[in-house]
């Protein structure tokens, strides 16, 4: 059931994995992805995957699609076309982080990941 969180707004200081979310009728169409990143420090970066599966528990070896590496607060979107995978039924984001530099060596990010059809955001921009 879409639009939803793939991964609330959250603070994360090291690499993780949200949780699962069923794509439903989407499943095979094209969704727009949103990442936000809402705090962080300087000389610090992170990477944003995103991976699919067909049952929940297998998540292959590659993701789906990638956010290029961030190193800046912003809103960033990429458009996916799941109809190259169309055995995908679940999405999940991963994330990666990494610090280098001066101070405390753990990196420090507020992020939240959405993801929304893009019926929804067509509809939206028209209302």
């Amino acid at each position: 059931m879409l639009p939803q969180f793939l991964l609330p707004e959250t603070t994360v200081r090291e690499a993780g994995t949200g949780p699962d979310i069923g794509l439903g009728d989407q499943q095979g169409g094209v969704v727009i992805l949103t990442l936000g990143i809402t705090r962080i420090i300087e000389q610090e970066s992170l990477d944003v995957s995103i991976w699919g599966s067909a049952d929940g528990s297998e998540w292959g070896t590659k993701p789906v699609t990638s956010f290029p590496q961030k190193f800046y607060c912003g809103t960033y979107q990429l458009l996916v076309d799941l109809s190259k995978h169309p055995d995908v039924r679940k999405l999940r984001v991963k994330w990666g982080v990494n610090r280098w530099g001066k101070g405390d060596p753990k990196p420090l990010f507020t992020l939240y990941v959405f993801v929304q059809s893009v019926e929804t955001q067509l509809a939206a921009m028209t209302a």
